[in-house]
């Protein structure tokens, strides 16, 4: 995999009536890329991946290989947490012309040991050779570390398991990774706040929520680090430090999808369980945003309704 930089982690617009917002995606998609993102992941955890039914599913990553057309690659988020489903699910993804690549978290709720984590993986990478897969280690969200050793033994026992997306929060996980991985494997940041740190100890780039809203200048900060002009990349992490933390004010990507409908990008329309911000946590992010400059060139709807579904 020579992929490295900075990817987006796109979120599903939905319409109001919950539905997927096709014409809002489809003009997300060409503006991430306009703006200079150097991938796309669709239908992970910020696309709200979990509240897709299958066909869905399917759907929405068909569609963001239509419109990315080809002029960055496009990574499919599919994560289960039954080994036999997630390779049924796999099966059919590889049949999508236009996949890049394959991003699996770790099984959920399940709680497995680090033996049963690399059987799960091992078993989708069989599945879907010679598609390469990055495995999303996201302890956070799943009740599972992935430690670095069984990293290292994925990477030995599939060739097609080339990256990891390492959201562990532990500056020295990465640093482990760089060090027992090979050379040509790719460790990207899950977390903004943590990408430069990252970098400095070796990863290759971001997969990043907050290019969703920013994207020009998190692609640019990931580039400038890449390349080791680390005053500019600071001076842009300095700048958007309080956007990072603040699209986990509420839980993903329910804040984010509020600061893109203030943005006039899509609505905010989040699926249950996941509900819309409080309305102190939303008057905090038009705040925010509007310090950041973000509303500066796009409308701000008027009367924006927030539902679930």
């Amino acid at each position: 995999m020579e992929m490295t930089g900075c990817g987006t982690a796109i979120v599903t617009p939905f319409r109001a009536d919950g539905s997927v917002d096709e014409p809002a995606l489809w003009a997300l998609v060409n503006w991430q890329i306009e703006s200079g993102i150097d991938f796309l992941v669709v239908c992970g955890s910020t696309g709200e991946a979990a509240t897709l039914d299958e066909e869905e599913w399917l759907h929405t990553i068909r569609l963001v290989i239509d419109a990315a057309a080809g002029r960055v690659p496009v990574w499919a988020g599919c994560t289960h947490n039954s080994t036999r489903v997630l390779c049924r699910q796999a099966a059919a993804l590889k049949r999508v012309p236009g996949v890049a690549a394959i991003l699996s978290a770790n099984p959920y709720y399940n709680k497995p040991t680090q033996e049963g984590q690399f059987q799960h993986f091992l078993a989708l990478a069989r599945e879907v050779d010679p598609l390469p897969v990055c495995v999303y280690n996201v302890p956070g969200r799943t009740a599972a570390n992935l430690e670095p050793e069984t990293v290292a033994r994925l990477a030995a026992a599939a060739k097609n398991i080339e990256a990891i997306k390492e959201a562990s929060g532990k500056l020295t996980q990465f640093a482990d990774l760089s060090h027992q991985l090979p050379r040509g494997f790719k460790i990207f940041s899950g977390d903004d706040n943590l990408a430069l740190a990252a970098i400095a100890v070796g990863a290759h780039g971001l997969i990043s929520v907050a290019s969703n809203e920013a994207p020009a200048e998190v692609a640019r900060m990931i580039r400038a680090a890449l390349e080791n002009r680390w005053d500019e990349a600071r001076e842009l992490e300095r700048r958007f430090a309080r956007l990072f933390e603040a699209n986990f004010w509420e839980s993903n990507p329910a804040p984010v999808k509020t600061v893109l409908s203030l943005m006039g990008r899509c609505g905010d329309t989040v699926r249950l369980p996941l509900v819309p911000p409080t309305a102190s946590t939303r008057a905090k992010l038009e705040r925010l945003a509007g310090e950041l400059g973000l509303l500066k060139n796009t409308p701000i709807p008027a009367g924006v309704r927030s539902e679930v579904y």
